[in-house]
Order: structure tokens, then C-alpha cells, then sequence
């Protein structure tokens, strides 16, 4: 482990690992995810602190998706949770809402602790917990990572300890070997997209250390869309007779609301096909990911050339670049993101509509969490692949097999409607009418 501010970055965003899936059966509920059957609950039901009821409100937000159903009854009763579902389904205000509403700040101690494999998602989690608890007032939540002085991090848990921690395993464990982050007193232990935590032999160990520091009572929930047979054993290993929620039938991990198509096109007419896209498709938002940081900031580059403008997303950035590229793209100020696999996992950007696969990813898993970043929590999108060489061509139809997804070849045109809609959540709330109209651009 580097010390100070030369700590692991646990991205690793070249090198993607792909769960085996066994044969073997669990007796367990699936979860589709799908908000639309149980508008008959809300969440009022939850019998939450009027705190966090009058935050969800402000938050526009009215009826729970089925995931938030079935797991916040027994998250709030404290019970340990293993789940699965589909993404951009709320798994996020499970944990958030559940530890939130156990909250009882006595103390200048850390009470909840929630861990993820980005500093991005860990930023975004956080942000989360800060919108929730406007109203708590004495609720304090702390954020740490890496590419960040340590020493703004030790100066905070001991000025103004949190109550609630978020953070990436890296820098936490740093600080909890250097004794300035106590964990003796944490009734909440959290993971985030477990399994890509927990398939790493570095950041699982680090992740066991951390647990082991903590006191021994608590409540541990973890949480993926992706969570094969084999990681499960390795989850629940750190709870206790957990509630387990998972979706066996892979091919319910789809988004309901997503269009996928493929394109084939030769390597070096990619940027010719993607400036036509980009010029006849409508968007709000597009995210376009690529694989490696020389090819993110070479497009982003030529896109902007060609007035398209884009930022680029990549963990050869600096802490302080990547929040200011992540902030600015959430806030709407630019329109188009390239990225690497950094932002594939998690980020939740309510306008993307649209993910292209400007080169394919290196196995299924990495392609559905990268096309889940349009069609979130059942809004519609559309996902577009390019295919260029054989071995494109073998992961798409492994994606097709095991998902059960009949992926077709791009069309000469698009139904606008089936892929555009009013930006919305679960929820009353419309946030078409604070954006600026779509505004096409002209490169011919």
C-alpha cells in the first residue's frame, strides 16, 4: 500500500473480469426492476422519519421501483441484504434511505460506511446521501478518496467527524491504519457494486481489513447488477442470514426501455460513422465509451474539433479535473462524455439517452453496465455498437445468448419516440422543462 496521496486506484479499467456463470439453482426471488406494476405503494408505506419523506418529495419522487419494495421493509429493520437488480432501478436509495432512517446521532462517530470501486461513483453516493438528509441537520457526510491530499481527509474526521462515510477502499484503509478514521462504533457496513470489489484479490483483501476493523455488530448490505453464483458465497461471508435478492433469469437484467442496434464499420471509418449519428440522432445526453485513455482524449479531441462539444472522462486525469468533468456533465453543461470503462459502472446521469460502444467491450458484464447509462429507471434510450472485427462480433452475440436480447443491425432510421422521451423518474416530477432545447449541429 503507497502511502499519502500515492494510493491505489483501483479503476483498472483495461483488465475486465468476466464472472463463469454455473448451472446451479437458487431458491430465491427475482427482481425485474419494473416501477410501472406497483404504483399502488409508495413511499409514504415505508413509515420513513418525516425528514426523509419531506426530502423525497422535494426530490419529486413518488412510488418506489420494485427493488426499493422489496428491500427497504427489511433494510430499515436492519436486516443484512444481498442484492441484485437491473440497473438504474434506485439500488442506491436502498441503502441510503434504509441507513438514513436508523440514523440516531449521539455521537461524534461514524456510524455508516459505504464503499465503491470508483472515486466517481463514491463523489455521486455521496451526493446522494447529502440530498436525502437536507432536513436531518446534524447528519454529517464525509467523502474520501484518492488524488486528493489525505491530510484534508484526517483534518475533517478529526474537526468535524461524519457520521456517514463514503468512500474508495484505497484511501479508507489508509486512514484507518493511520488511526484517524475509528470504525468501533459502525452499525452499517456497505458495498457498492460488490462484485467488481470483491472478484479483485487486492481490493478484497483491502475490503476484509477494513471489515475486520470495524465493530462486530452491524449491519452489511451489498449490492450489483451483475452478481454471478460463484461471488455470492464470497458476499455473504461477511453477513448474517442475509436477505438475498437476485435475478437467476439473466435475461430480465435488460432495460425494458432500451433500443440496441450494431453497426459494422471498418476501424478507420468509426469517426465518419459517428459524426453522422451524431448529427441526425437527437439527444439530451450521449456517453460514448471507448477503450483505452489515448483513444478517450483523441476523440473527445476530434469531436470538439468538429463542433461537437465533449469531455473526456479517463483516470489518467487528476482528482480535481475528473469531479469538474463529471459535475459539468451532470449540471448539463456539456452534452456528449467520452469515456473508458471508468464511467461504466453506477454513474447515474439522468439525461443520457444515448451510449455508443465505440469499440467494444472485453465481455458481457462490462456491456450491459455500459448500456444501462441510457434507459435509467425506466425511462427509453438507445445503445449502439460498433462491430469491426471478429472477435467484436463474438462478444456481441455472447451478449445476445446470455442475455436473450435480439440486438439487430442499426437502421437506415430511427423512430424518435422509441428512444426519446421526457426526462423522468419514477415520480411526478418532469425535468424536461428545466432543460434547453435540443440543438442539432451541422458538420456537413
Amino acid at each position: 500500500m503507497a502511502d499519502g496521496d500515492e494510493l491505489l486506484d483501483y479503476e483498472d479499467e483495461e483488465q475486465q473480469i468476466e464472472p463463469a456463470i454455473s448451472n446451479g439453482t437458487v431458491d430465491k426471488k427475482d427482481v425485474r426492476g419494473n416501477y410501472v406494476s406497483i404504483h399502488s405503494s409508495g413511499f409514504r408505506d415505508f413509515l420513513l422519519k418525516p425528514e426523509i419523506l419531506r426530502a423525497i418529495i422535494d426530490c419529486g419522487f413518488e412510488h418506489p421501483s420494485e427493488v426499493q419494495h422489496e428491500c427497504i421493509p427489511q433494510a430499515v429493520l436492519g436486516m443484512d441484504i444481498l442484492c441484485q437488480a437491473k440497473s438504474g432501478m434506485g439500488k442506491t436509495a436502498v441503502f441510503v434511505l434504509a441507513t438514513l432512517q436508523q440514523l440516531d446521532v449521539t455521537d461524534d462517530k461514524v456510524y455508516v460506511l459505504v464503499m465503491c470501486h470508483t472515486r466517481e461513483l463514491a463523489f455521486q453516493i455521496s451526493k446522494e446521501y447529502e440530498r436525502f438528509s437536507k432536513y436531518m441537520s446534524n447528519v454529517r457526510i464525509g467523502v474520501f478518496f484518492g488524488g486528493l491530499p489525505i491530510s484534508h481527509d484526517e483534518e475533517q474526521l478529526k474537526s468535524s467527524c461524519p457520521h456517514v462515510v463514503v468512500g474508495t477502499p484505497g484511501r479508507i484503509l489508509a486512514l484507518v491504519r493511520s488511526g484517524k478514521l475509528n470504525l468501533k462504533s459502525l452499525k452499517h457496513f456497505i458495498l457498492d457494486e460488490c462484485d467488481k470489489m470483491l472478484e479483485q484479490l487486492d481490493m478484497r483483501r483491502d475490503v476484509q481489513e477494513i471489515f475486520r476493523s470495524t465493530a462486530q455488530t452491524k449491519q452489511v448490505m451489498m449490492f450489483s447488477a451483475t452478481l454471478s453464483k460463484e461471488i455470492r458465497p464470497v458476499c455473504k461471508k461477511f453477513m448474517h442470514d442475509p436477505m438475498e435478492v437476485y435475478v437467476d433469469d439473466e435475461t430480465k437484467l435488460t432495460l425494458h426501455g432500451l433500443q440496441q442496434h450494431y453497426e459494422k464499420v471498418r476501424e478507420s471509418e468509426k469517426n465518419k460513422k459517428l459524426f453522422e449519428l451524431l448529427d441526425v440522432l437527437e439527444f439530451n445526453q450521449v456517453v460514448i465509451f471507448v477503450k483505452s485513455i489515448q483513444r478517450c482524449v483523441a476523440l473527445a479531441q476530434l469531436l470538439n474539433d468538429h463542433n461537437f462539444p465533449s469531455s473526456a472522462m479517463h483516470r489518467g486525469m487528476t482528482q480535481d479535473e475528473r469531479l469538474k468533468t463529471y459535475q459539468e456533465f451532470k449540471d448539463f453543461n456539456k452534452r456528449i462524455m467520452v469515456s473508458t470503462n471508468l464511467f461504466g459502472r453506477g454513474m447515474d446521469i439522468e439525461r443520457v439517452n444515448i451510449v455508443f460502444n465505440y469499440d467494444m467491450p472485453d465481455d458481457t458484464d462490462t456491456y450491459l453496465h455500459r448500456v444501462a447509462r441510457a434507459g435509467r429507471f425506466g425511462t427509453k434510450g438507445l445503445a449502439i455498437t460498433f462491430i469491426s472485427d471478429e472477435n467484436d462480433s463474438k462478444i456481441l452475440n455472447d451478449v445476445q445468448k446470455r442475455f436473450d436480447v435480439n440486438i439487430k443491425p442499426l437502421p437506415d432510421e430511427i423512430d424518435l419516440s422509441s428512444y426519446m422521451a421526457h426526462v423522468g423518474r419514477n415520480s411526478v416530477a418532469d425535468l424536461s422543462t428545466t432543460m434547453p432545447p435540443i440543438l442539432l449541429v451541422d458538420v456537413s
